[in-house]
């Protein structure tokens, strides 16, 4: 069963849809008008002659953009929600309502390689067992490669990909992740309450559990305008930037991730560490920014968590481990062994939080 699907939605389905779509692409927004233009101009140039259905939730946004979609984009199916419910939650609803083979879940702010979609399918037709996918990511603004998938280090945060050689990643960002619809459901796709941040690693490392490969197609890509959906993520030229939110969604999230999916009762210890560690982080960056809201917001209730849904991470631990089928040296072989905050620290310095 997937998760968080319930609540009030408007729907205005489109004029006509394919009777049997090979992809439905499916686009979570929110006060994203200025985006909508480039993402849809890159799907409906698609080439390849793969059929494809157009999906969008706009999750109550408060600029123009389902006057904008109705008058533009009428072939659009649109969901627009009532109350903002969250990109987990949307991207389950629009799911829900996808008709394709498979499932191409897509941000507002990336853009498609006009041959995407068909390098997509392709390989997913030839991919077994069948699994997550994803395309190479390029910056919108310099085109350079940003990753073809993601590592993790051993305290969950993402390394970034840049090998061509190497196909199996940990996980893909929610920004382009394609996926037989069949599979989503299986998996229960996003879990809501994780909110946002963390949901796509989280999809990813329970499909690797059950033995199911996540991978880079080398071929075609797009372009993100990293963060612009969403607030933060990447380095501006004055370094590193974030919100309190979203910072406090990454460190929680990735504590769930961790305690949930990791194959060995070694993450305890594990975990054990990435709390004293985070808890000396907080400290030192409170102190160094002179702002108890770094502990207050961020890392005092990110510590707390795991303690206090002890039971829920828990009992979600068990689920997720007794259907596991990969083997603890395959899902090793996806860890990065250097922390990425120290690699991110030594280039950025400290993050900038808003």
């Amino acid at each position: 069963m997937v998760d968080g699907i319930s609540g009030e939605v408007r729907h205005y389905p489109a004029p006509s849809r394919p009777t049997a779509p090979i992809c439905s692409v499916c686009i979570a927004n929110y006060n994203g008008v200025g985006l909508l233009d480039d993402c849809l101009g890159s799907v409906f140039a698609q080439q390849g002659g793969c059929d494809i259905e157009v999906i969008i939730h706009d999750d109550a946004s408060t600029d123009d953009s389902v006057a904008f979609l109705r008058s533009k984009y009428p072939q659009v199916e649109l969901l627009a929600s009532h109350e903002n419910v969250g990109f987990c939650v949307a991207n389950n609803r629009l799911v829900e309502h996808a008709r394709g083979e498979f499932v191409l879940l897509l941000n507002n702010d990336a853009a498609l390689h006009p041959d995407a979609v068909q390098a997509l399918a392709h390989a997913a037709r030839e991919q077994s067992p069948c699994g997550i996918l994803t395309l190479p990511q390029y910056d919108w603004i310099t085109g350079e490669l940003v990753d073809r998938g993601c590592l993790l280090d051993p305290f969950y945060n993402p390394v970034p990909n840049l090998d061509a050689k190497r196909a199996d990643v940990a996980y893909v960002i929610g920004a382009c992740l394609f996926v037989p619809r069949a599979l989503w459901l299986e998996l229960g796709g996003f879990p809501a309450w994780m909110e946002s941040i963390g949901e796509d690693m989280y999809l990813a490392c329970i499909a690797r559990l059950r033995g199911c490969r996540v991978c880079a197609v080398p071929s075609s890509g797009y372009r993100h305008r990293q963060g612009a959906s969403f607030g933060g993520n990447r380095a501006a030229a004055e370094g590193l930037q974030t919100t309190f939110r979203r910072r406090f969604l990454s460190e929680r999230n990735k504590i769930a991730v961790m305690t949930i999916c990791t194959p060995t009762p070694l993450v305890w210890p594990l975990l054990a560490l990435h709390l004293f560690l985070l808890c000396v982080e907080g400290s030192i960056l409170a102190f160094v920014k002179w702002d108890s809201r770094v502990w207050h917001q961020i890392y005092g209730p990110s510590v707390i968590y795991p303690i206090r849904e002890f039971g829920a991470l828990r009992t979600r631990r068990h689920d997720a481990q007794a259907q596991r089928r990969t083997s603890l040296r395959a899902w090793l072989s996806t860890v990065a062994l250097m922390p990425r905050k120290l690699s991110l620290l030594w280039r950025y310095g400290v993050p900038k939080i808003r």
